[in-house]
């Protein structure tokens, strides 16, 4: 039987066709998809991509927007040295709204040890609303404000935007350790982010 194709997609591959979709979102003061070597392999579709030894490891691109609440600009580079969660999610989205608790119990839990949580905010186009869901569901971490997946470009590939909810879990040199294409339970997250907040930064 054929083994299954591996999906391999550069982010600059990756970038250059979502410009053509997203007119404008690579020129000019505003863009955020900067270099990277992050390449995502989902072999036989699987939900669960982990990036080990961390000499397999890729970098996404420069990934900074607006932040949800402030409107100030916020990038993965103001976690230097720090694990990253990166969620990316929508108030509209039910099974966003199942795991945000789980997601804010390893965030408190790991915040101590130099984990840093970054939300990315996507297909909501009244921000207000958005902003009513970070204050209903009481999380402490902030969030890019990225409804039309500007931002999203740093990541590559199609996989963040065809499913919501995804999670990347970047090491403390910001590569790419682990991809979480579904709904996440505390469980599931914890062990990765502690294997990898005890990783050395070198």
């Amino acid at each position: 039987m054929r083994k299954p194709a591996r999906i391999v997609v550069p982010v600059l591959i990756a970038c250059a066709a979502l410009v053509a979709a997203l007119a404008g979102c690579s020129t000019g003061s505003d863009a955020v998809a900067q270099g990277g070597t992050f390449q995502f392999v989902s072999p036989g579709g699987k939900t669960d991509i982990f990036y080990d030894p961390a000499a397999k490891r890729g970098t996404i691109g420069k990934l900074s927007g607006p932040n949800l609440l402030t409107n100030k600009t916020i990038s993965v580079n103001d976690f230097p040295n720090q694990v990253v969660v990166l969620n990316i999610w929508g108030q509209w989205c039910g099974p966003c709204r199942t795991e945000s608790p789980e997601l804010e119990k390893v965030y408190e839990q790991s915040k101590a040890r130099g984990v840093a949580f970054l939300g990315i905010n996507v297909r909501d186009p009244e921000q207000d609303k958005a902003q009513d869901f970070v204050d209903t569901n009481h999380i402490e971490y902030p969030s890019i404000y990225d409804p039309e997946f500007r931002s999203l470009l740093a990541l590559g590939g199609k996989f963040p935007t065809s499913v919501i909810p995804t999670t990347l879990v970047l090491d403390r040199q910001h590569r790419v350790a682990a991809v979480f294409l579904r709904s996440l339970l505390a469980s599931d997250l914890q062990p990765v982010v502690d294997r990898l907040a005890a990783e050395s930064a070198q």
